[in-house]
């Protein structure tokens, strides 16, 4: 299931209920203590049935003393099974809400003491409202039957062995069933057994803090470790039973004859003596830290490196409990700039948007730094904002919002910024930096190294995928700086791009200069030889017009000698959607880099590749 929204209220600077929307990257931006920090820590109470909130984290303003934390999800399980093998759906059972997502609702109380319990589970739900139609969750079996007496349901084709069938039997009996957003409580019999098919599927949620300590002896370091330690223990266990066994016998063996040998010399002490045998668990004997080459551990390194390792291996230990839970994985991660040099701040940025496209894996980000705001689209920023009525969280793309921000984090124009580059996403700006790489170490120096130019922040690239934070700053404030714009033509070469439109209201601006490729999109600037080495039966001809995504992941489908046709495949949107972005990941993130200098000329024989590049190469050597 995928996190779409969330509700707290009466949780710490929460009174009101205040409800963020939820992408599969989500940015929280805000002041200190504007609630960023609140919404995680709200959040993983929610998904971790151990946590309760405590005394203190109840809002000292509000006068009321319980917490209310919900989430909706989309992706939920198309069918559930409550009543032996009959299959049923939350549509059915009325348990989806007005926007037809599951929304869950959790209510703590707390004892005099301050303790916190989880006092109730809700589903939010367009529910029937009619007396005697409303409570059919809650009923037994023989109170169904009961019920359908009591209203002359007919029950002709119903077996009334299953509850569901018998609900459904009598919600068809009723002319109108006054259908209205209410809350189900899920403790009844019925109910209880959806919840407990769908706390399964609920996603792991990491939350990965900004003050946690940075040592290898930190428990998220350890427990990756120790499961490593354990299911190699675990390989050997038989083996390692038998060394037990024969240590042990050995032992008391010995053991024994030193008795008999006693009992010569002190008969009565000998009596007082039998051997008896204790022994560790093999686990409790391994221990594991990482140290590099010069044999220093991480504990002795700075300060940005443990904090780098640690929380890797805090992505190591969610990805194992997905795993084992056969569920996705929300990655929620405060101020992941935190003591890292800006190089790494944009690896860190850019592995998190790449692990965000990813199936099942969310990411969530709370951050104070500009550098790291404007890499975001509008459409992933979230700008947590204390107002006179309460809390507010504004989307990024509502209008006035990245203003707000600006003035939050108080951005200012970098003067070192050259130019701005927008592309349609993260595999356009890999191919880029790839093959201008590559192009500059060949010596064509009227080539720029792109990554070198972004790294040294005279290039801002923008996903034009939504309006970004330096975009938006450089139109609104007048920050004069050269723009370019790159679309893919998305149709046959010869044919009128998809954006041509945009392209030509771009290149109408001051400063401004839009290209739209000469081929349908930027994959099919990469020759066809380099791909058919990687797989054989590629059949992409090197034209202009053909679908290379689509084309190379048919390719390595069939290679992969699945059981299911392409052409079930080519059927399936969701299916054909995911092949081709790992399609596209791997040309533009692997076999770009093969490319070489004649290879880009025999593809691109009209130079369009080192024409956009040569021009944002002036651009970033203007004065």
């Amino acid at each position: 299931m995928k996190l779409v929204g969330a509700k707290i209220e009466n949780f710490r600077c929460y009174s009101e209920e205040t409800e963020i929307r939820i992408d599969d990257l989500t940015v929280l931006i805000g002041k200190n203590d504007s609630g960023k920090s609140s919404i995680l820590d709200a959040l993983a109470i929610f998904f971790d049935e151990k946590a309760t909130p405590d005394g203190d984290d109840v809002c000292v303003h509000s006068g009321v003393s319980e917490v209310r934390i919900s989430c909706e999800f989309s992706d939920f399980p198309p069918e559930l099974v409550i009543d032996a093998t009959h299959p049923t759906s939350l549509g059915t059972e009325h348990l989806l809400n007005a926007a037809g997502f599951l929304e869950i609702v959790k209510t703590y109380k707390f004892a005099s003491s301050g303790k916190g319990t989880l006092k109730a589970v809700h589903a939010r739900a367009m529910h029937p409202t009619k007396p005697e139609y409303n409570d059919l969750l809650a009923l037994t079996i023989t109170a169904l039957r009961g019920r359908t007496q009591e209203l002359g349901v007919q029950l002709d084709g119903v077996n009334q062995a299953i509850s569901a069938e018998l609900r459904q039997a009598i919600w068809s009996h009723a002319d109108d069933l006054d259908v209205e957003l209410t809350e189900i409580e899920l403790k009844s019999e019925a109910a209880k057994a959806v919840w407990d098919q769908l706390r399964t599927h609920l996603p792991v949620f990491a939350l990965f803090k900004s003050d946690r300590a940075s040592t290898d002896q930190d428990a998220e370091a350890q427990d990756p470790m120790n499961a490593a330690i354990q299911e190699a223990l675990k390989a050997e266990e038989q083996e390692l039973a038998e060394i037990s066994e024969r240590v042990e016998a050995q032992v008391k063996k010995i053991a024994r004859r030193t008795v008999e040998k006693l009992s010569e010399m002190a008969p009565d002490l000998a009596q007082e003596l039998s051997p008896r045998m204790t022994t560790k668990k093999w686990n409790s004997l391994f221990k594991c830290s990482l140290t590099g080459e010069d044999a220093i551990s991480i504990n002795k390194r700075g300060s940005g490196t443990r904090r780098l390792i640690l929380l890797n291996f805090f992505r190591a230990k969610a990805e194992q409990d997905a795993t084992d839970r056969a569920a996705g994985v929300i990655y929620a991660i405060e101020e992941p700039e935190t003591s890292q040099h800006p190089s790494n701040q944009r690896l860190l940025i850019d592995a998190f948007t790449e692990l965000s496209s990813t199936d099942a894996c969310q990411v969530l980000i709370t951050t104070h730094t500009p550098v790291l705001a404007r890499r975001f689209s509008s459409a992933s920023l979230r700008f947590v904002q204390q107002e006179p009525a309460g809390i507010r969280i504004r989307l990024g793309k509502e209008e006035g919002t990245l203003n707000l921000i600006a003035k939050s984090l108080g951005v200012l124009p970098d003067h070192d910024i050259k130019a701005f580059f927008g592309v349609e996403g993260p595999n356009d700006i890999a191919h880029l930096k790839a093959i201008s790489r590559i192009l500059n170490s060949a010596g064509e120096t009227d080539i720029p190294d792109l990554e070198a130019a972004e790294s040294c922040n005279r290039l801002i690239f923008i996903p034009l995928g939504g309006s970004c934070l330096d975009l938006w700053l450089h139109r609104l404030k007048g920050f004069s700086r050269q723009e370019f714009y790159l679309f893919d033509r998305d149709n046959t070469p010869g044919q009128p791009g998809k954006y041509a439109s945009k392209a030509t209201e771009f290149n109408s601006c001051e400063n401004t200069c839009a290209w739209t490729t000469l081929y349908r999109e930027l994959e099919n600037y990469i020759h066809p030889d380099i791909i058919r080495d990687e797989v054989p039966t590629y059949s992409g001809t090197g034209d202009g017009g053909d679908d290379v995504p689509v084309l190379f992941a048919q390719a390595v489908h069939e290679a992969s000698e699945s059981d299911t046709a392409w052409a079930d495949i080519m059927a399936d949107t969701k299916k054909l959607k995911d092949k081709e972005a790992r399609a596209k990941k791997r040309l533009n993130r692997e076999l770009i880099k093969l490319m070489t200098p004649d290879l880009l000329s025999a593809i691109d024989p009209k130079d369009d590749v080192r024409t956009w590049l040569r021009a944002i190469g002036t651009a970033l050597e203007a004065e």
